[in-house]
């Protein structure tokens, strides 16, 4: 199983298969790994958060820009494990840690949970998709309903006060009037905004 793989100058953790969203646009809808890497679907149980370790530690992790929790699901659906495993990295050593995140940790959790990332992730980036909670839901198919779109704006809020460095993305195929409404949402968070290509394969 694909545990960890590179991609540019980062390596990627798989940290989990599971998501509470089903995005139209979702890479994992046409591919099973392909850009990334040949599989990143695990058959069976996951990996433990000491497995995923011991995969990282057969790595030169000085060797990367970045070390991103991303993968082929949404990671906060193993947040403790995450953060488990990035505690155990910032004791390694001073690697920049990122979280690729649809910014529903708090309806996963059932708590607060930006600040937990204090001190343990250096960026997080957070898919926006969309300017409101109607057209959210009806593109992300969240099985949280339309309150996920404003759990995710107060996800990203907490971040900002947290992580030094919060990025909200959008892919490029949206209308351009719902980028730049996403774009005035990203700056009221206080994050930045960054519009990532679509990739289809």
């Amino acid at each position: 199983m694909t545990i960890t793989y590179e991609y540019g100058d980062n390596l990627y953790i798989n940290v989990t298969n599971q998501c509470p969203n089903a995005c139209d646009f979702c890479l994992r809808n046409n591919s099973m790994g392909s850009l990334y890497a040949d599989n990143l679907w695990y058959e069976g149980a996951e990996p433990t958060k000491e497995e995923i370790l011991a995969d990282l530690k057969k790595r030169d992790l000085n060797s990367y820009a970045e070390i991103v929790f991303c993968g082929y699901g949404e990671p906060a659906c193993r947040w403790d494990d995450m953060l488990w495993l990035a505690a155990r990295l910032k004791e390694m050593g001073n690697y920049t840690l990122r979280v690729n995140t649809n910014g529903l940790a708090d309806c996963i959790t059932g708590r607060n949970a930006a600040p937990e990332m204090h001190g343990l992730l250096d960026i997080v980036s957070i898919s926006l998709n969309a300017p409101t909670a109607e057209k959210y839901d009806a593109v992300c198919h969240s099985k949280y309903g339309p309150e996920a779109f404003n759990a995710m704006l107060h996800f990203t809020a907490e971040a900002v006060k947290n992580v030094p460095h919060v990025v909200m993305t959008v892919v490029s195929t949206m209308p351009a009037e719902d980028i730049e409404a996403c774009r005035k949402l990203c700056e009221n968070a206080g994050a930045k905004f960054r519009v990532r290509e679509y990739i289809s394969e």
